[in-house]
């Protein structure tokens, strides 16, 4: 049962982690390449799709696992620490009153998933003429 706690208030902080760096990526202080390593991180983090699907064993979940975090902590050395407390404040309200849902941000992830899976069909009928 404590094992379970543990976890759940990892996934717990991971999330809000996550959604503190949404907020920084959209901060004007967040230098330009903090910014775009952040609209990855993030986006990697709440796309539907993965690098390595979910239901691969084991190997689905460790790419969510391993590239995530890294990819925060590369994102904490480069978001001035300011700007992460700030975010980090507005993201646990924000999650205390309710789930944040941004559509525009679901629709141009889902828009950049459907360019590369066109762009991906693309290359493979030029591989088969």
């Amino acid at each position: 049962m404590i094992l379970w706690a543990t976890w759940k208030n990892r996934a717990q902080a991971l999330k809000r982690e996550t959604y503190a760096l949404y907020l920084a990526c959209r901060d004007p202080r967040t230098p330009w390449y903090g910014r775009a390593l952040a609209a990855c991180v993030v986006g990697y983090a709440f796309s539907p799709i993965d690098l390595i699907p979910d239901f691969v064993p084991v190997l689905g979940y460790l790419d969510d696992l391993i590239l995530i975090p890294v990819g925060i902590a590369l994102l904490l050395k480069v978001i001035p620490s300011e700007v992460m407390a700030e975010c980090r404040v507005k993201a646990a309200a924000v999650i205390a009153s309710g789930k944040p849902t941004n559509w525009i941000a679901a629709g141009i992830i889902v828009g950049i998933w459907v360019l590369l899976a066109v762009a991906g069909m693309w290359i493979v009928i030029g591989w088969l003429k």
